[in-house]
């Protein structure tokens, strides 16, 4: 794994050079002096940089590849080219880098049209989001699979609605009743304390770099006010969602970071030994222990039979084959899952 991530780190090291020494070849006094008076030819070797090079770079650094992702990365190297090559050097292929901003556009359009068939959708998801008796997070999701189309624009825009639904219009709403993961922790006070980290950060940074640039300051105060928005949402996810338990399966969530569903007869054991316990987790197991200000250690650690998927931000899954859980009614939920495995085996 160490190996892998060195290769990915060269991939990104060739980016930046590849980029770097575009970007001195056509902005700085050492570069301008090296330009030969025809530079169509040198242009021409630049715009393969943006348009091929680059992007493929990229998915070497990220390990993922696709058509459509070669082609977004094609577009936006158009888009790059155009800002970083003169336009006194650019004039005879400017038609390439327009071609840039028509991809990226018609993508974006494309995106818009899925957004509005979310829209479009939204009652039923809500009709059955009323009719479930899961925690919200889960139903909701299950809800947006069933009626919406899969697509990362919609499962960012499933999570940004569940944070706005959270932060501003969860409260009166009463917590259900249930084992709960955070109550014996100082999970909420954390979450204050970094809202009360992002604010002032903004008050003190915002005014500097508005002085600096108008741009960046902007940039950062919309990131910093998302921020506290999200965890918000995150504290009052984590109050309203308990461990939710059924007559096949226990649903787990820690705010709105991540979620899973474990069937009963999925759990081969229940591990309860310390020393396994407070040691290092594998890069298999998930945990779902809420995060304290001194170290916390899990209570259990089921071993599962087969992985299970555990969704993240964004809808980004990952499988797992063992999860680390700490409640706040240790034996009660023992019994729960002891019970579960017995009645499902």
């Amino acid at each position: 794994m160490i190996v892998f991530k060195k290769k990915q780190n060269v991939w990104l090291a060739f980016l930046l050079v590849v980029l770097a020494s575009n970007y001195t070849l056509y902005n700085t006094g050492l570069g301008l002096s090296i330009l030969p008076a025809e530079t169509k030819g040198v242009v021409i070797g630049s715009l393969i940089d943006f348009v091929i090079v680059m992007p493929i770079l990229f998915m070497l650094y990220k390990g993922k590849y696709s058509v459509k992702q070669a082609i977004l990365l094609a577009a936006a190297g158009c888009i790059v080219a155009r800002f970083i090559i003169p336009i006194d050097h650019l004039q005879p292929f400017v038609a390439i880098t327009w071609a840039g901003f028509v991809i990226e556009g018609s993508i974006i359009l494309l995106e818009i049209l899925l957004l509005v068939t979310f829209v479009r959708y939204m009652p039923k998801i809500l009709a059955d989001v009323r009719l479930s008796n899961l925690p919200d997070l889960f139903s909701f999701s299950k809800a947006v699979e069933k009626h919406a189309p899969k697509h990362l624009i919609i499962q960012m825009l499933c999570t940004d609605f569940l944070m706005l639904y959270y932060a501003f219009a969860s409260w009166k709403r009463k917590e259900r009743s249930g084992l709960t993961l955070h109550k014996s922790s100082s999970y909420i006070a954390f979450q204050i304390m970094l809202i009360h980290g992002i604010v002032i950060e903004t008050i003190g940074i915002h005014w500097w770099l508005h002085e600096k640039s108008m741009v960046l300051s902007i940039i950062l105060l919309i990131l910093n006010v998302y921020s506290v928005i999200f965890f918000i949402a995150d504290m009052q996810a984590v109050r309203l969602n308990p461990v939710h338990v059924t007559a096949d399966k226990l649903y787990l969530s820690l705010g709105l970071m991540k979620r899973a569903e474990i069937r009963f007869d999925n759990i081969e054991a229940l591990i309860e030994d310390k020393h396994e316990l407070e040691g290092k987790l594998s890069k298999d197991t998930i945990d779902f222990v809420a995060r304290d200000f001194d170290e916390a250690y899990p209570q259990f650690i089921l071993k599962l039979k087969e992985p299970i998927d555990v969704t993240f931000m964004l809808g980004i899954k990952k499988k797992y084959h063992n999860v680390a859980i700490k409640a706040d009614q240790k034996q009660e939920l023992k019994t729960i899952l002891v019970q579960g495995m017995g009645v499902n085996s």
